[in-house]
């Protein structure tokens, strides 16, 4: 986007990775320090916007966690983290520029997951929590039509990322990887999900997906999820349970992600 002549205002929790990307970007480039879950520390983000380039037009709202368990032995805990970053970080998120976007007529694209579409059993906090976001953006995109204000949402399967490699490093999911196999389970590379949230940009895009197999999954969810669950069924989802539910009682606090 930046190539593209758009200003650029990086935010998160990363302070040297994020400054680093901006020192890329150049003159052009901001970055704040900001965690999603404090509204305050969001509208400074955007005030901060504001102050160097004049307004934001566009936000991609796209913090997130991702734990593993079954709602029996998750930590309740790290099940109210998850809602609290990946569902309630993005109502954060978009209410703190939502001001800036409705006058702006601009553009809102928040990260939901395939996981919205196929509800996948030892995940039920990070589906919950996508669903959530899905759900909020569909409501969200009626409100502000009138503004001339659109809203996307994303839906990313398994991408080549920090989060997806520790996941896949359990051997809950290594089990699951190997009984399942399919297109589904493939990590696509990093650059795919990027190309789509440019695209998704660039053409104010309703939905945004990645890789592109998971875009049919919007329009079959209804068939897509009681195959899922048969197909768990078929290939033992319940020594995959048993296999979670053990490590999740070895872990008693969020691991950072």
């Amino acid at each position: 986007m930046h190539a593209r002549g758009a200003n650029v205002v990086l935010a998160g929790l990363e302070p040297a990775e994020l400054e680093a990307r901006a020192a890329e970007l150049g003159d052009r480039a901001a970055w704040f320090e900001a965690d999603v879950t404090d509204l305050t520390a969001m509208e400074g983000v955007v005030a901060g916007a504001i102050e160097r380039f004049g307004g934001v037009d566009v936000v991609v709202a796209n913090a997130g966690v991702a734990p593993h368990g079954t709602v029996a032995s998750i930590d309740p805990a790290m099940f109210d983290r998850t809602i609290e970053v990946n569902l309630l970080g993005v109502f954060r998120t978009v209410r703190a520029a939502l001001p800036q976007i409705t006058s702006r007529g601009g553009y809102i694209l928040i990260v939901s997951s395939a996981s919205a579409l196929v509800h996948t059993p030892t995940m039920a906090a990070y589906t919950a929590s996508k669903a959530g976001v899905e759900a909020f953006g569909d409501a969200l995109r009626g409100e502000i039509a009138h503004t001339g204000a659109r809203v996307g949402v994303a839906y990313f399967s398994f991408i080549d990322t920090d989060m997806v490699r520790k996941s896949f490093a359990r051997p809950s999911v290594q089990h699951t990887r190997e009984r399942n196999g399919g297109a589904f389970m493939k990590v696509a590379p990093l650059s795919e999900a990027i190309d789509a949230i440019e695209r998704g940009i660039v053409t104010r895009a309703r939905h945004v997906a990645a890789p592109r197999s998971v875009r049919p999954l919007i329009w079959l969810r209804s068939i897509a999820q009681p195959l899922s669950e048969l197909g768990g069924r078929r290939t033992g989802i319940e020594e995959t349970i048993r296999m979670v539910e053990a490590e999740d009682s070895e872990l008693t606090t969020e691991q950072p992600v």
